[in-house]
């Protein structure tokens, strides 16, 4: 046997390894690195640290009152209070969940904003959005925010095709004296560099971002420009080597430490074109963006952003704690956004109705066992949501077992044993196999079967 199929010996053990220190079941699986990522920028190895993640204050940032609304009927007043009530208490007290943003051109807009505000919650903070229009300002300024985001498009896709503007230099004059006027306004701008992932990065993104930086210097801290990284069409990439303007990597890189946007000062905004969107937006973290715009379920504009209950999720995984996050709100979110018409598909991760119900036999059977074989995390705990069985013709009696456990809601030595459902599994049986039946069997039915056929225990533990 050639020497290469030697070098690897089995470590022989009688008690299990189940790796807790990455799979810690009461916390979502924590994100290890076991040294710095490289990135070959100019032909140069440069080395990013992700363990001084623990140290930055990286947040999440909310648009489901802008984009959200770009891709659905508008909410209504209430609608929105009650959900800007709700990210709130998901965020908890350190302000995970830092920031969100409103439309302010209608009497809804500005009403929201305002009942928004009369909660007197910290976070997240209101902000605004209104196009590169030195007039705008006068909004927002009404409206007594502090910061708003404002349309800088930066592709000549954007300049040339869709603004109009003979020159870059002419576009950039123009943005910048939309910024000037955010100065004197008191207002702080969040320039939103669309479609950047697509733009002339060295010969417009580097040199307008430079001025911003040189005009930030001549005002207080509070209103220095903050950028926004805008991967209007998803063509971002995480990988490594991969050339400007698509990598995520280098753009950042470039911001940070040739043109001196610090990392608090940096925000990404994502789209979903290429199924990349979560992936790209936990990248940015990692690479020195310290804030992620998010959507509720990803919910936004064409494919959608960022989805903010993942960012959460992927927030404590990188952090290794909870931080201050009420998990459990994200269900609450999901079930108040299904009941005033958001549609979230079953399969949907965290939030569908069946995102932990299994229809498979051997996965019932596992779960019947020990639920971490087949459940992400302690999904009761975090989410609210204890790991289900749909049964079918693939679920055979361990799922049925299962079910019916879950139902009377036993743990440990009360579990009743797969033998003593067998009545009911025979059930299950009998209808794809005499009846021909072609549906899952709904909860209601096995409720009725277990009624009837398994009394003793109905007894015991409904009675």
């Amino acid at each position: 046997m050639s020497e290469k199929y030697d070098s690897h010996s089995l470590v022989d053990a009688t008690e299990p390894n189940f790796l807790e220190e990455t799979f810690d079941y009461g916390l979502p699986p924590l994100i290890r690195f076991d040294g710095p990522l490289v990135e070959y920028i100019d032909g140069q190895p440069v080395e990013f640290d992700p363990a001084t993640l623990a140290g930055r204050d990286i947040v999440i940032t909310d648009t489901t009152f802008r984009d959200g609304q770009q891709a659905r009927p508008p909410y209504t007043v209430e609608q929105m209070v009650h959900i800007y009530d709700l990210l709130a208490k998901l965020g908890g007290p350190r302000g995970v969940i830092r920031q969100t943003e409103f439309f302010l051109y209608t009497k809804n807009d500005r009403a929201t904003l305002d009942r928004c505000r009369e909660l007197g919650h910290a976070f997240p903070e209101c902000t605004g959005w209104i196009r590169a229009v030195k007039g705008d300002f006068r909004l927002v300024k009404e409206a007594r925010l502090k910061e708003s985001g404002m349309l800088t498009s930066c592709s000549d896709y954007h300049i040339f095709q869709k603004l109009k503007f003979k020159s870059r230099q002419e576009c950039m004059d123009s943005y910048c004296e939309v910024v000037d006027a955010a100065f004197e306004a008191g207002v702080r701008p969040r320039c939103h560099l669309e479609d950047v992932t697509r733009a002339d990065i060295e010969g417009f993104v580097l040199p307008f971002v430079e001025r911003l930086m040189r005009m930030s210097e001549q005002v207080p801290d509070e209103l220095k420009a903050k950028i926004r990284l805008c991967d209007t069409m998803g063509f971002g990439v995480s990988f490594p080597g991969v050339e400007l303007p698509r990598s995520i990597p280098k753009l950042i890189y470039k911001l940070n430490r040739e043109v001196g946007v610090p990392g608090d000062r940096l925000e990404w905004h994502g789209h979903n074109d290429f199924h990349k969107v979560h992936t790209n937006g936990a990248t940015a973290w990692l690479y020195g963006c310290d804030a992620v715009n998010t959507t509720l379920f990803g919910f936004g504009e064409r494919t959608g952003n960022p989805p903010l209950e993942g960012a959460v999720i992927e927030y404590i995984a990188l952090k290794g704690e909870l931080c201050g996050l009420q998990t459990q709100v994200i269900t609450e979110i999901a079930d108040y956004m299904r009941s005033i018409g958001l549609p979230v598909p079953d399969n949907y991760p965290l939030v569908g109705k069946a995102f932990n119900t299994t229809r498979a036999g051997i996965h019932a059977g596992g779960l019947r066992q020990d639920e971490r074989i087949y459940n992400i995390f302690d999904t009761t705990k975090l989410l609210g949501r204890p790991p289900r069985v749909a049964l079918t013709d693939k679920s055979g009696s361990d799922g049925v077992a299962l079910w019916v456990n879950e139902f009377f809601g036993l743990k440990g030595d009360q579990r009743i044993s797969v033998i003593k459902c067998h009545k009911v599994a025979r059930w299950v049986n009998d209808q794809y196999e005499k009846e021909g039946r072609m549906t899952a069997i709904s909860d209601e039915e096995l409720e009725t079967q277990v009624r009837e056929l398994m009394p003793q225990y109905w007894e015991k533990y409904k009675g």
